[in-house]
Formats: C-alpha cells, sequence, structure tokens
C-alpha cells in the first residue's frame, strides 16, 4: 500500500490574481489531484488509518478502488449524471438517496448499521483534517523556513479543508497567518452560523443566475484551490 494516495500539487503564482490584488498571489492546484480535488488528501488518510457529494464521494472511491476495497457511495438526486457517471467509473456502487446531502448522510448512516459498512464522512472528522493539514506542510516546504504568506484564501463547504488548514498553519509555525474563509452564495452556512453564534441549517441549497444561466451553487464548491496573498515588500 503507497504511503498515501494524493499528490503534492503544484504551488503557481496566479500572474492575473497578483495584478488585480497589487500582490503576490499563489495557488495550490488541488484540482490536479487523482480524484480532481484535495479531497483525496482527508479521506485517505482516514481509509489507511479505519479497519477495514461528489468531491467526497470520488476520493473515497478512488481509494478504496486502489486498496482493492468495494465503496458505496451514497449522494442525492441532485448530484450531475456525470458526477454519477465518475464514481461509477472508479467501480462504485452508487445509492441516490433524497434531495440534499442530509439525506445521503442519513442513509448512509443506515447503511453502516443494516450492512456492516465502514461509514467515511466527507468532511466532519479529526482524521480528515490531519490529512487535509498536508496541503500547509507541502506548501511550507515549497517556499522555504525564510518565507510566509500574508494570508491563506480558502473556500469552504462542510468545512474540513478549513479545519486542516488550521491544523496545518499550527505545524509549521504559522499560527498567526489570518485565514480568509469564501463560500459559495446560497451555500453560506459557515456565513450564516458565524452570524447566528450557533450551528444553523439552511432551508435549501438555493439556485441563482450567472449572465443568465441558471445554476446550483453547490456545484461551484467543486474544485477547492487553495490561495496564498503575499505581502507586497
Amino acid at each position: 500500500m503507497p504511503e498515501h494516495f494524493h499528490l503534492n500539487t503544484p504551488l503557481l503564482e496566479s500572474t492575473s490574481m497578483s495584478k488585480l490584488v497589487g500582490t503576490s498571489v499563489y495557488l495550490k492546484m488541488e484540482s490536479s489531484q487523482p480524484s480532481g480535488s484535495f479531497k483525496i488528501r482527508g479521506i485517505g488518510h482516514l481509509c489507511q488509518q479505519v479497519p477495514s457529494s461528489g468531491n467526497a464521494g470520488m476520493a473515497a472511491a478512488y481509494v478504496a478502488r486502489k486498496m482493492g476495497l468495494p465503496a458505496t457511495i451514497v449522494i442525492p438526486s441532485s448530484s450531475p449524471p456525470l458526477v454519477v457517471q465518475r464514481l461509477q467509473d472508479q467501480g462504485a456502487t452508487v445509492k441516490i438517496a433524497g434531495k440534499v446531502w442530509d439525506d445521503a448522510n442519513a442513509e448512509a448512516l443506515r447503511l453502516t448499521e443494516t450492512e456492516g459498512l465502514t461509514y467515511v464522512p466527507p468532511f466532519d472528522h479529526p482524521l480528515l483534517w490531519e490529512g487535509h493539514a498536508s496541503v500547509i506542510t507541502e506548501v511550507a516546504a515549497c517556499l522555504g523556513p525564510s518565507v510566509k504568506p500574508g494570508a491563506v484564501l480558502v473556500s469552504v463547504g462542510g468545512g474540513g479543508l478549513l479545519c486542516g488548514v488550521v491544523q496545518g498553519l499550527k505545524q509549521v509555525g504559522w499560527a498567526d497567518v489570518p485565514i480568509v474563509a469564501m463560500e459559495t452564495v446560497g451555500a453560506d452556512c459557515f456565513n450564516a452560523a458565524l452570524k447566528a453564534g450557533k450551528v444553523v441549517t439552511l432551508d435549501d441549497i438555493t439556485r441563482w443566475e450567472v449572465k443568465g444561466i441558471e445554476m446550483f451553487s453547490l456545484f461551484f464548491l467543486r474544485s477547492s484551490i487553495l490561495a496564498l496573498i503575499f505581502e507586497t515588500v
């Protein structure tokens, strides 16, 4: 079995973003992971430690195939057909349950009880965060000991990557580096929870329009790329 399933992805300077904000901006290209997103870091790590919706499912399906294990991925009916096909291409059994993630998650938990399956959560587990922290340790190794970012910009869906970034920053001695957490309009549960001062549940993942094209905002969370913003010297 390999030491880990994720790749050490490129850290590239974005000239367009750097020009836009007036300082250096580097992107950690997590979309180049074998499963298409950062999720493979945490899920790969978790699957190697435990006894035997989209991005999370893809990572779990990929890791299960590499480990020679069967995988059942439970996703809501709002998932696009392409996601279903890609999961099946990885050899996973795909089960559609409910309209939203909560419904699918409830079914996954039921299957762990009735069929004795091992539950692999998409974001809410310390082993996932430990795996995701590797994205920061890679960045620190790439930049060297004399360079530290002025801020880290990270997308937030379920919060697993954010927790991993926080943990990674502490591990490399960058605990004082600010984090800018970005959410998609219509799926901004973290923002709503901070404003309310408690955990909240959104009524729905809402639709919005971009140039007249109606899209589910959930789909815009698919490819999470970490951005590092450096203070101008």
